[in-house]
This record gives C-alpha cells, structure tokens and sequence, in this order.
C-alpha cells in the first residue's frame, strides 16, 4: 500500500524553493512592448531570474510612442485606456497618479478617437458647407442602431445572410442605404448627402478597427471583440509613463535593444555547442542541452528552454516563413495568414491660432461625390481622401492649437512615403476646402506616425478578418509545441501580443494581459514540477 509524505521543505512556496534545488530556466523575452514587459515583470516577481528581453528596435514601448513635441506630449501610437473596471492598464495608471490631471471633459464614453466629450463635430462638405447638426443626430442614430444588429451575429448566434459575405462593411452599407432610400419624409438631397455620410462612418470605423475597409472585417465575429466598462483616459503625461512602470524593476543586464531576431530555433536537436563565434556572451545562462536556440542578426545566439515570442502580427505574417526552424505547423501558419492586420496613422497639425470654433471638437470630411461609391479604393494620387477627419486636441492649455488626423489602409502606406512638406501642403488645401475658408495658414509644424512602414511593427493592431474566427486567435496564442508532442520538452515557444487575446484584441489592456498570461503558463509549469516533486512516495 502506498502512502504519501510531504517532505520538510513544503511549507515553502514550491516554486521558491523548486528554484533554489534546480538551476534557473533560461527564458528569452521576444519584444519589449507591453506584451513583453509585462511577462518579463511577471517572471521577475516570481523567482525566475534567468530571463533575457531582446528587442529589435532602439527603444522599448513597442507600439506606444509617445513624443514631446513643445510642450506637449503627442502619442503616435497607443493613446487612450479604453475602460476603466477591471483594466489593468487604468488601474497600474490610476494607482500610480498618472491621471491625476485627466479632465473630465477628456474622459469620453463615446467615439473612442475623440479627445473631449464636450462640443460639436463638425460634419464639412468637399463644397465648403457644414451639414446641420440635426441632420447628423438623425443619421448618427440610424448608423448606431445598424452598428448595434452588426453585435448580434456573434453575441447572439444570429445566422450571417450569403447576401452579406460575412462582412461588416457590406451588411452596414446595404442595410444603412435601404432604410435612407426608403424614408419617406428626406429629399433626394438629403439622401445623397446621408449617403456620403456613410462613406465618411464608414471610414472611421475603418480607422478605429484598423483594417483596410469595413468590407475586411468579418461580420460573425466583429461582436465578440469586447468592451471593458467605463470611460477612455488619455495619459497626460503620456503612455510612456506606463512602459515606465513596467520596466522600472527590470535589471539593465536583462533589456537589450538593437537587437533584432533571425530565427528561433525550437526542438533543437542538433549537438550542443557554444555561440557562433565561439564567445560566451551570456555568462549567466546554464551549460547543457537547449530545446531552443535564438539567432540574432548580430550572429550571437542564446540557448533558452522557454521563448516568449511578442512579435505583432503584421512581423508574423511577413517573416514566419523564416523566423522558425522548424516551420510552424501548418494551423497556426493559416492562423497568422487568416487574421487582419493594417495600418491606423495619425497626422499632427499645430497652427499658431484656432482657425475652429470654441465649441469644435472635430472636422468630419464628407466627400459628396462618394455617395454611390462601394468600398472606397483610391488611386495613389488621390490617397488623402482616406483621411477621414482632425480631431481638436483637448485642452489647448495643455496642446495648444493642435489637429490631429486619421488615415487607414494602403493609403496610410502612401501618405507615409510622402515628406511632411507635401502631407502638410496637402492637409492645409483639405481643410480649406471642407471649412470653405481660404484663409488658413499652412500649420507651423506636422508631426505623424508611419507604423505600417516600421520594420519591427508592420502595421497598428489587429482585426478579425473576413474568413477567420476567434478561434484563430487561440491557435496563434497556443504555444509550441502542442501538448499531443509528449516527448519533447513543453512551452519552449510562447506566443503574447494584442492579436493573442480573443477578447481584447487591439488594445493594450489585451497586449498587457496576455503577456502575463504566458507568464503564468511558465510559472504554473514549474509550480506544479517542483510541487510533485516534493511529494515523495513511500512503501
């Protein structure tokens, strides 16, 4: 008859106590973005002290780029904690003073992309004219209850029609169109002029999803995205505050920079031997077998057990075919080419004076010539079309007179391969044509992002592209190699980011999350090691 004795160590914590037994795992940290960081701060904070933080860029940050531009703080990329109850970015902010100076006003519950809740947008004509703002309500209410049908397909199971090609863009617009062409009381004007409208919706959506078009965007998924409670903050002092605290207690011998990745090596089965070039360049990794070796660029490479890869999806899918030996299997390489990603960017506009009204908290560009148009797709030369509005920045006390515009698609990819004078030039002639004001001066400086353009980021988040599902984004989370590979050593390649986590997908909370979710994977697997071991049969 067995019986079991826990031995006189277990009163400690088993993995404490597991790590003062066994050498450390040796853990390479792909990224030092939210994702990265934080499984990084979440390794640290556990007894794991082996971990190594490569990054490919000349910063940490990933895709929160915040930019002192005066005497403000501009953010090129991650801009708003989107929700408050349950964020673990609010709440990292909120506990650490960091919207100790958010007004109120800033706090909107609305448009995400709005920097205050108070005022007017202002809808412009390409003729100069501002559609009344009932006008706008009306068709505002008509787009928000088609917005909330397009929830029901996923939240409700309801049955996608053929008619749509699951997609969102095409279900709006035929759905949107036929209630404005069958409302009794709107003249011919006034229809065409909701229509275009619509494009211009259309347009913001795109912006907010960051996808191409709405056409993209897989309509029997786009409900299971989801909406954390609350209102959306801005930083004032800027995102970067948060990189900060998640990196404060990360020793500088663990962050690299400039440091980009070749391949990732996993089931490595080849010899054991030194780095390429025969140096030992990391004095505190352990000698012995590695299921995973990292080639850098630079031609070093680091034996890991465990890899946590934090890579966006757009790196994903333009260089998986060579960052892995042996190649991914075959369902998460569908995976990564199945989900969507694109290109959101922002354009920053300072003027010395407010050509806008006090009460403007945006410019809506509404192209009238575009009311029959289907998905808009524009020629290069005309790729400023795109830009869908210029948010007023709030408060000027804070900004100053500052616009701040937005562009998605491959027409992002084209104003990003323009210089500043020519987008500067070419912003100034849109306002004056939608404003009708021939007077405003050419801005005093332009500052704007290029994501899509970026080597080590390749577009902004991630979307739910037609075709795939949510289960596409567990396959890319699953980490390698699957549990049915018994014999060969677990989680030696974890994936985290913004497009790992099914429900958060394109924010930092879900970029933050799942960086500690992958963590956890590691830390539960040597938890539950050192804890059986610790258990010792007896006769």
């Amino acid at each position: 008859m067995q019986s079991c004795e826990i031995s006189s160590d277990s009163t400690d914590d088993p993995l404490s106590s597991g790590f003062r037994r066994h050498q450390q795992p040796r853990i390479v940290v792909i990224g030092a973005g939210l994702a990265g960081l934080a499984a990084t701060k979440t390794l640290l904070e556990n007894g794991f002290t082996n971990v190594t933080v490569l990054e490919a860029s000349d910063r940490i940050g990933g895709r929160v780029l915040s930019v002192q531009f005066g005497k403000a703080t501009l953010e090129l990329g991650a801009t708003w904690i989107h929700g408050a109850n349950g964020n673990p970015v609010y709440h990292l902010a909120e506990d650490n003073g960091l919207l100790e100076h958010t007004t109120e006003e800033e706090c909107s519950v609305g448009r995400i992309s709005l920097y205050a809740k108070n005022g007017v947008a202002h809808y412009q004509t390409n003729s100069g004219k501002r559609i009344p703002k009932d006008l706008v309500e009306e068709f505002s209410d008509l787009y928000n209850e088609v917005y909330e049908l397009t929830q029901e397909f996923f939240q409700n199971g309801k049955p996608v029609g053929a008619e749509t090609k699951n997609s969102v863009g095409i279900f709006t617009r035929d759905l949107v169109r036929k209630k404005i062409m069958l409302d009794p009381d709107d003249s011919e004007s006034t229809k065409k002029l909701k229509l275009s409208m619509l494009q211009q919706y259309l347009k913001v959506e795109s912006c907010e999803s960051s996808s191409p078009n709405m056409d993209e965007v897989s309509l029997s998924e786009f409900g299971e995205w989801t909406e954390i409670p609350g209102a959306h903050h801005v930083i004032p002092a800027g995102f970067i505050k948060v990189i900060e605290l998640l990196s404060q207690d990360i020793p500088g011998r663990v962050l690299h920079v400039n440091k980009p990745v070749r391949r990732i090596h996993w089931n490595y089965s080849c010899p054991d031997a030194e780095d390429s070039d025969g140096a030992d360049h990391n004095q505190d990794q352990r000698p012995g077998p590695a299921p995973v070796r990292v080639e850098c660029e630079d031609g070093e490479w680091l034996a890991a057990d465990h890899v946590i890869l934090t890579a966006s999806l757009g790196v994903l899918k333009k260089a998986h075919e060579t960052l892995f030996s042996p190649s991914l299997p075959l369902d998460k390489a569908l995976a990564v080419q199945k989900l969507g990603i694109s290109t959101t960017d922002k354009i920053f506009l300072e003027f010395a004076e407010p050509f806008w009204s006090p009460e403007c908290n945006s410019i809506q560009f509404v192209w009238e010539d575009e009311a029959q148009l289907e998905s808009p797709a524009y020629p290069d030369e005309l790729w400023y079309r795109k830009i869908c509005s210029f948010d007023v920045l709030y408060p000027p006390e804070r900004y100053g007179h500052m616009l701040s515009g937005w562009i998605c698609g491959d027409e992002a990819l084209r104003m990003e391969r323009c210089d500043d004078e020519t987008v500067a030039e070419i912003c100034t002639e849109l306002l004056r044509k939608f404003t009708g004001n021939q007077n405003i001066p050419k801005p005093r400086r332009i500052l704007r992002s290029a994501w899509g353009s970026n080597p080590y980021i390749r577009g902004s988040y991630s979307f739910t592209r037609v075709g795939s599902s949510g289960g596409d984004v567990e396959q890319l989370a699953e980490p390698l190699p699957y549990n049915k590979s018994t014999k060969a050593p677990p989680l030696q390649v974890l994936f985290a980011g913004e497009a790992t986590h099914r429900k958060y997908y394109s924010t930092t909370h879900g970029a933050l999350l799942s960086g500690q979710r992958e963590a956890n994977r590691l830390i539960d697997l040597y938890h539950d090691l050192f804890n059986a071991e610790t258990t010792k049969p007896n006769m």
